[in-house]
């Protein structure tokens, strides 16, 4: 009873900010991104009936005050089969931890897909993907390779719905992500979500407008418009800290090369390079341009003070089982 997957990060290029339902950890808004391959989390579990309590290794070490997120997460597999066999889980990412690179969405996408390969359930992708959402909002989209949107769906047999909706290939764009400060962001995205929703005069406009920049978006991949895909993926960034900052203390995750690294992208797409920012909740940025932009784009953005270093990566595949 034992299986190892892999699952990449990705990046919402429509933000995801806020949850209608925190008990459940539903999203207030739908959400659009890419999967990127550059970025991996390996995860084994392995279900063994000498085990009194779950077990949960990050990188080797015990990680304490992840492990009841751990373990409710795999009660929800166990629950499929009536079984209550406790797990041993050891985790690794190649790329910083809770630094503002989704390694939570990777993290629970690899944790369900082995875990249900471990227990030999067979449980459906979207339903697999609505498990990782309960424990972080945008593992869903880990499940899924390529163009990812998650739809919310109250009237359906689940509250979200993700679907892949483009393949890495048929559209093959490169990221490449500034590294400002690799270590973990001094306020949560659940904190700091629901901090916005409370405090933020703003918060209503962000909510109501979110249909409106999916549909946008939607539009910008099915026409390979990257000037059009850019700016709606800008504006939703930009929106997303702004009713950040309006929050009572307002988040910040910036820093200043943070700050610069936007204005270098603004510049080249300015000069006619085709590349475009995206930043989620910590000081990381990303980079999205065509492939034949990307060694300029990687080169200005690591010449950038304060930038420790520049990830590369394209479009991934979703969570899959690499050994059991």
């Amino acid at each position: 009873m034992r299986a190892t997957a892999v699952a990449h990060p990705n990046i919402a290029l429509i933000k995801y900010w806020g949850k209608s339902d925190i008990e459940r950890n539903i999203p207030a808004v739908g959400s659009l991104s890419i999967t990127l391959d550059g970025l991996t989390t390996t995860t084994a579990v392995s279900f063994n009936s000498d085990l009194e309590e779950d077990e949960f290794l990050l990188g080797g070490q015990a990680i304490p005050e992840m492990s009841g997120r751990v373990s409710r997460c795999l009660d929800l597999v166990r629950e499929r089969v009536g079984a209550q066999t406790r797990a041993r889980v050891e985790s690794n990412n190649d790329f910083p931890t809770a630094a503002g690179l989704a390694s939570s969405a990777s993290g629970f996408a690899a944790l369900v897909t082995a875990a249900d390969a471990a227990m030999g359930v067979n449980i459906p992708q979207n339903e697999l993907a609505d498990m990782a959402r309960r424990s972080s909002g945008s593992a869903a989209r880990s499940l899924f390779g390529g163009f990812v949107e998650l739809r919310l769906t109250p009237d359906g047999p689940l509250p979200t719905e993700t679907r892949q909706i483009l393949e890495p290939f048929d559209w093959p764009l490169r990221v490449a992500v500034a590294v400002t400060d690799a270590g973990p962001k001094e306020i949560g995205s659940t904190e700091g979500m629901v901090r916005t929703e409370r405090t933020s005069p703003y918060y209503a406009g962000w909510v109501d407008t979110s249909e409106d920049y999916l549909a946008e978006a939607r539009s910008a991949i099915a026409r390979r418009d990257f000037e059009a895909l850019a700016e709606v993926s800008e504006s939703s960034c930009l929106k997303m800290h702004a009713v950040m900052l309006s929050a009572r203390p307002g988040l910040v995750y910036w820093n200043g090369a943070t700050v610069e690294c936007i204005r270098k992208v603004r510049k080249l797409r300015a000069d006619g390079v085709p590349v475009f920012f995206t930043v989620d909740a910590g000081p990381q940025v990303k980079a999205v341009c065509a492939p034949e932009a990307f060694d300029r784009v990687a080169a200005e953005l690591a010449a950038v003070e304060g930038v420790s270093q520049v990830l590369a990566s394209g479009l991934g595949e979703g969570a899959r089982v690499v050994a059991s």
